[in-house]
């Protein structure tokens, strides 16, 4: 069932990462072409920049569900049992610990904003432009959480999660 929900959550995160970025990509040129004929879009700016931080909140979610960000698993593997597993337990804490702040933060800011418009289209709550901070925050932490059995698994066994040698292929020893 998890494995189930996992896939659907990553099928979801890729959607929504690739519309945004294919949205976005409409967007600077449908702002280019109308700037050439003379009359550029006043929102433009505001919405293109909404967009990327979108991106950046779903695309992140979207990589901690693939294990994607940068990290250590070939050093943790190569650790004494004894410490892989507290030091893979501690480094989830922390990171869950981090982004249960900034869904907390993130709601904190959307509360603030409330009643607050976009400058150049006052029909769009800032509220609904932020709301990607504790969404986005809130979905990282699910992806860690459904990661984790596997990185637990990983720190057990100490096997890595890329082949060294496949990382290494080409490369004179």
């Amino acid at each position: 069932m998890l494995d189930r929900f996992r896939t659907g959550l990553e099928r979801v995160l890729a959607i929504v990462s690739i519309g945004l970025m294919a949205a976005l990509a409409i967007l600077v040129v449908a702002a280019v072409i109308s700037r050439k004929l003379g009359s550029s879009f006043t929102w433009y700016d505001e919405v293109a920049s909404v967009m990327l931080a979108w991106i950046t909140y779903y695309g992140a979610a979207l990589a901690a569900l693939k294990r994607a960000h940068l990290g250590f698993p070939n050093l943790v593997a190569t650790l004494p049992p004894g410490l892989r597993l507290p030091l893979v337990l501690l480094a989830e804490g922390l990171v869950i610990f981090f982004f249960v702040m900034v869904t907390w933060s993130g709601y904190q800011v959307v509360e603030i904003l409330r009643g607050d418009t976009l400058t150049s289209l006052p029909w769009v709550p800032v509220r609904f432009t932020q709301s990607v901070i504790p969404i986005g925050g809130a979905l990282f932490i699910v992806a860690e959480l459904l990661t984790v059995p596997e990185r637990l698994s990983e720190a057990r066994h100490g096997a890595p999660a890329a082949d060294p040698d496949r990382v290494l292929e080409g490369v004179e020893k």
